[in-house]
C-alpha cells in the first residue's frame, strides 16, 4: 500500500524557518517524483515544489523560489522541504504526493496523497 506522511508543520513568525518531511512507503521510491502542495483556506491546492527521486531534478513555484529548498534522502525514502524566510501568505496545509515532476507542478499528475501538515506563519 502506497503511503505518504507529511510532518514538521507548526507555528512560526514571519521570517522564520521550518522543515517539512514526507516519509514514503509501499512503492519503489526511485519510480516516482515527490511533490509538495499547499492549500490555504478558501483557496485551491497549489503545487509548491517537486523532486525526481531518480535524477534529482527539482522545480519550484515562482512564489517560493529562493526561499524553499526540496531535497531527497533515498536511503530513508524521505523528501524534505526546507522553508526559509516564511511569510504570512505561506500559511496553509502542506501535502506531499507521488507522481510526475515537471516545471509546472500539476495537481492532476500526482496521487497517493498523504495527510497534510499545517504551517501557520504569524505576522
Amino acid at each position: 500500500e502506497v503511503q505518504l506522511q507529511a510532518s514538521g508543520g507548526g507555528l512560526v513568525q514571519a521570517g522564520g524557518s521550518l522543515r517539512l518531511s514526507c516519509a514514503a512507503s509501499g512503492f519503489t521510491f526511485d519510480d516516482y517524483a515527490i511533490g509538495w502542495f499547499r492549500q490555504a483556506p478558501g483557496k485551491e491546492r497549489e503545487g509548491v515544489s517537486c523532486i525526481s527521486s531518480s535524477d534529482g531534478s527539482t522545480y519550484y513555484a515562482d512564489s517560493v523560489k529562493g526561499r524553499f529548498t526540496i531535497s531527497s534522502d533515498n536511503a530513508k525514502n524521505t523528501v524534505y522541504l526546507q522553508m526559509n524566510s516564511l511569510r504570512p501568505e505561506d500559511t496553509a496545509v502542506y501535502y506531499c504526493a507521488a507522481g510526475t515532476c515537471r516545471a509546472t507542478i500539476t495537481y492532476a499528475e500526482f496521487g497517493s496523497w498523504g495527510q497534510g501538515t499545517l504551517v501557520t506563519v504569524s505576522s
